[in-house]
């Protein structure tokens, strides 16, 4: 946090960054992690506020746990005579967002939220983009497709294109812009123009004459790849494929790919399971679902302990017995097939060989946490499964235990069905003991590559990933301390080591791609952006027309709704409201009679202007989680998930991914003409 002192003393590399944004052009600035780009921005803004008549500021950020991690940098750097708040979506009753935004000269928020009030119809609410003198767009690199940053900035350009009310000027802040997927120079080109396009940005402002310096000040750790051996023998893991097998015997399905273990497989298995609930298979749909948690299983093993991936196998069908009121045959089947072998997979994990992975990473810490010097580090995990068996594993270890590791897990808020998960606070506890070293170990998921402030640390580790080049940049960031090692563990001859050479080549193409947009005539750089901003307005244009055209393709009435599982018939297209634009709740009084609730109460990880969760619900004929319900205004609404949920149309079955993507018209929810009938339960306040 920069202190009232030193308000004024950004480095010279970021000096020269900002020149272009304190002139009031929009900019991309790229800086590694840990060269402070959160005080670059916070300088432009507080010199913009003393520049611009009734300047107004918002930072959008895409974490919420970074909202009350940049206050602390604009607060250092902003005078007292600006107003500045904080708006995330772990906040209580509140004022509308436009009422805020109005009242102050400086909002930090989520960008999520900003895009509610643009869209809002509430008086108090909705914000207008021409409000903002400036935008300040961190982790900017997100800014494409249909992610929440684009279109904010998508409705920027609609109202440059109309020629609307004076535009706020832009900030973009990134590590790493990426390539976009492009393997070619010529396409990575492409791929940092088109940024530049979405955000209208005319200058990637990164240092060149102060490159030293930015070098001495924000030096990369040494990287080293900590390679092992595959198992030589493993008696576990072939026993779960044999099991696996045999699923496959049920399936009858020649084709399926035995690529156990792999996100192509489990990909497959998903289309599979997709295809089977469409087709009124309900059989091959369990088996399928069986199979997913049978790869999560492998894959848990791959990189953790075998008794790590029997739990998960154990807690999936302790959960089946637990829920489910009447099994279908396959369901049976798959129980005995289970129970069958438990004893022989605990059998198999407890007297199997070590995970070398497992041993690599001992002697990786080791080496580190035995110096004097107290040393603190990340491992990076794929999934929240794996993050918290690897907490298993260190809390265990009697080695590590010596050394004094301390370690935690920092893995995403989720949601009330999974798990594994934490709650913002949880997450602002865990980041707060790191710092005061309280913890010196974290085991993260992605969650703490991007944007964290966080203690310097001396070692990251890339634990089996498989991921691009953004997230390698933004992990190595985090290995800040003087001779800090970044450390890539994985098998010999793995796809995960083969991608990770890849992203180093791929950062090359990136240093390439942004040097050569940096480089070009200015009036052909703004003559290529202005046509990529007309192309994108256009191609967003006919996709707003096909998703409203797939809307219309039937009346709700026309539209079943059938729990996934035992297919019952349980409602209509019709019965259904769109709460705060997002949660689909089903308004008709009988339905009820289609669920029972849970006695433990659901807990999500934000506190809501309107509603509170209330209990989870599921099918009262086969047990099938739906979703929870919502108390709204002291209405009780059941939110259904669209996961829980297959639809009857004119033209046969359908699993639709999203809700935003059913073949009908969702309404509002109007408590009002909705809930009538139980509007005499409502509560004065």
């Amino acid at each position: 946090m920069a202190r009232a002192g030193s308000r004024m003393e950004l480095r010279p590399y970021q000096w020269e960054v900002i020149l272009p944004a304190l002139e009031g052009e929009n900019v991309i600035i790229w800086l590694p992690t840990g060269a402070g780009k959160t005080r670059a921005a916070a300088f432009v803004a507080k010199r913009h506020l003393e520049t611009v008549d009734r300047g107004k500021v918002v930072v959008l950020v895409n974490r919420v746990h970074l909202v009350n991690q940049h206050a602390e940098e604009f607060r250092g750097m902003l005078d007292e005579c600006w107003t500045m708040t904080t708006l995330s979506g772990d906040m209580g009753s509140r004022a509308g967002f436009g009422q805020i935004a109005r009242r102050h000269d400086l909002l930090i928020c989520t960008a999520e939220l900003l895009q509610l009030a643009l869209i809002s119809s509430d008086e108090e609410e909705h914000v207008e983009l021409t409000e903002f003198s400036l935008i300040v767009v961190d982790e900017c690199h997100h800014t494409h497709k249909d992610t929440v940053y684009n279109s904010i900035l998508s409705r920027y350009l609609e109202h440059k294109l109309h020629k609307a009310k004076p535009l706020p000027q832009v900030l973009g802040l990134t590590a790493s812009p990426g390539t976009g997927g492009a393997t070619k120079l010529q396409g990575a080109i492409d791929h940092i123009l088109q940024l530049c396009a979405n955000l209208d940005a005319w200058h990637i402002m990164s240092p060149e004459k102060c490159r030293s310096q930015l070098l001495a000040y924000n030096p990369k750790p040494c990287k080293q790849y900590d390679l092992c051996q595959r198992r030589r023998q493993d008696p576990f893991g072939d026993l779960l494929k044999k099991l696996m097998n045999q699923i496959h015997q049920q399936l009858e399905i020649p084709n399926l790919s035995q690529q156990f273990g792999t996100q192509t497989y489990e990909q497959q298995i998903m289309e599979l399971k997709k295809a089977a609930a469409e087709a009124r298979q309900q059989q091959q749909r369990v088996y399928a679902l069986h199979l997913r948690h049978y790869n999560d299983a492998l894959f848990i093993h791959d990189t953790v302990r075998a008794r790590d991936a029997l739990e998960t196998l154990q807690d999936f069908y302790d959960r089946e017995q637990a829920t489910k009121k009447q099994l279908l045959h396959a369901e049976r089947w798959l129980l005995e097939l289970f129970t069958g072998n438990k004893n022989m997979l605990a059998h198999l994990a407890a007297h199997g060989p070590e995970n070398p992975k497992l041993e690599m990473l001992e002697g990786i810490l080791l080496k580190q946490f035995r110096s004097p010097n107290c040393p603190r580090g990340i491992i990076f995990t794929r999934t929240r499964q794996s993050a918290h068996s690897l907490l298993l594993w260190l809390q265990q270890h009697p080695g590590l235990q010596s050394a004094d590791v301390k370690p935690q897990m920092l893995i995403g808020s989720g949601s009330a069905s999974q798990s594994a998960h934490m709650t913002q606070k949880d997450q602002q506890e865990v980041i707060q003991e790191f710092r005061a070293g309280t913890l010196n170990l974290l085991v993260a998921t992605s969650v703490a590559e991007e944007g964290l402030d966080i203690a310097q640390c001396n070692v990251v580790v890339r634990y089996g990933l498989l991921t691009n080049e953004i997230s390698m940049v933004q992990a190595r960031g985090r290995a800040r301390a003087d001779q800090s090692v970044y450390s890539f563990v994985a098998t010999e001859g793995s796809r995960e080591l083969r991608r990770e050479l890849t992203n180093e080549a791929l950062e090359v193409l990136m240093e390439q791609a942004v040097a050569a947009v940096q480089k070009m005539d200015p009036k052909e750089l703004k003559a290529k952006i202005r046509d990529l901003q007309l192309a994108a307005l256009i191609k967003r244009a006919a996709r707003t027309a096909h998703r409203e055209s797939l809307q219309q393709q039937f009346s709700p009435e026309q539209v079943q709704l059938l729990c996934i599982n035992c297919m019952i018939a349980v409602g209509y297209g019709s019965d259904l409201r769109k709460v705060e634009g997002t949660h689909h709740v089903n308004v008709n009084p009988n339905f009820s009679t289609y669920y029972t609730t849970s006695q433990k109460p659901v807990v999500i990880n934000k506190v809501f202007k309107d509603w509170r969760p209330g209990s989870s619900i599921s099918c009262s004929n086969c047990g099938e989680a739906w979703g929870f319900q919502m108390i709204y205004k002291s209405v009780t609404l059941p939110v259904l998930k669209i996961q829980s949920m297959l639809l009857e149309t004119p033209r046969g079955r359908i699993q639709a991914k999203k809700w935003s993507r059913v073949p009908f018209s969702v309404p509002n929810f109007d408590i009002l003409q909705d809930c009538a009938q139980s509007l005499s339960d409502l509560s004065l306040d």
